[in-house]
């Protein structure tokens, strides 16, 4: 793949300064950064779930003691996805602080070469079923660092549930991953939003469905999954974007999880050191209650405004 014009990746990197300052504080999708939240969002009235669980990632470190109390966890040592010769590193795992937001950042880098490969996952545990998630992520199309661009890279926000044996019928994953630089079978920028039912590693055997689109998400976006009646619905930016059901409707309780990894045989062979970032301002979810992208947004300035930077009552289902 060619490279993207050097302005792109300045553009990238100056918007973890002033720029996200000046989005964040409306808390607004990056298309409609300028537009009031009741432009873009409406005056739903809150709507307040029984259970639910916020954070907005104040946390000082991946060695902040607070993450485990509050069962996160971040991913360690060689695992797949990805490579198998490439790292989960938790130093890829920080939470920088800009303007009044705090957010969990994703760093994962490479040098062209599974053992020169770094990736980064935080997850949380396993106890989500039916309702609303939602999380606020940013997305990049080009590393930060000098160095080429091309890399197949994946930045995820999704639910999973272990496989407890090839084609387990309980396996359950709702996943949103965006390929800024194409993969499986993609050639450029590319959405996808996959809903599975199962699979076996080897030989492979994939049972799920999705939905992609082709375009560029270079930026924050407002991501929201509602599980319910039957029906697994994906939003972008308040807009909806997949509807799946039958058999890939979650089965079992699920993590909400944190991602960026390298696809296998996706790396360029150029030995110059690059990073690629995700970052998240804020998880949500709101238990056995669907909430449109409108209430889960008024949900999230209540908090705000209530300086309320974590609450989790949800109770395993």
């Amino acid at each position: 793949m060619s490279h993207r014009p050097s302005r792109l990746r300045i553009a990238c990197v100056l918007a973890a300064g002033v720029g996200l300052f000046t989005s964040l504080l409306t808390t607004l999708p990056a298309s409609a950064s300028q537009d009031s939240a009741e432009t873009q969002y409406g005056t739903s009235t809150r709507v307040t779930p029984e259970q639910a669980f916020f954070d907005d990632f104040s946390y000082t470190g991946s060695a902040d003691p607070r993450l485990a109390e509050r069962r996160w966890s971040i991913k360690t040592g060689k695992a797949r996805p990805g490579d198998p010769g490439a790292t989960w590193s938790a130093n890829g795992v920080t939470f920088p602080t800009i303007g009044s937001r705090h957010l969990l950042q994703l760093n994962s880098s490479t040098d062209g070469t599974p053992a020169g490969t770094t990736q980064a996952q935080l997850s949380q545990q396993r106890k989500f079923f039916s309702g609303t998630y939602a999380a606020r992520v940013r997305f990049c199309d080009e590393p930060l660092r000098d160095g080429p661009d091309g890399d197949k890279v994946v930045q995820a926000f999704f639910t999973l549930s272990p496989l407890a044996h090839p084609m387990d019928p309980n396996y359950s994953e709702l996943d949103y991953e965006y390929l800024p630089n194409g993969g499986w079978g993609s050639p450029g920028s590319v959405m996808y939003t996959t809903s599975w039912h199962t699979y076996r590693l080897s030989p492979w055997v994939a049972v799920n469905t999705h939905t992609q689109l082709a375009q560029s998400y270079d930026g924050w976006h407002d991501l929201v999954i509602q599980v319910g009646d039957g029906h697994v619905k994906y939003y972008i930016d308040g807009a909806l974007f997949a509807d799946h059901s039958g058999i890939y409707y979650p089965r079992i309780a699920m993590a909400i999880d944190f991602n960026q990894w390298f696809i296998p045989g996706g790396l360029l062979g150029n030995s110059t050191r690059r990073t690629y970032r995700e970052q998240v301002d804020y998880v949500y979810f709101a238990k056995d209650t669907i909430l449109t992208p409108e209430e889960v947004h008024a949900q999230v300035i209540a908090y705000h405004k209530e300086d309320v930077d974590y609450t989790d009552n949800v109770m395993s289902p």
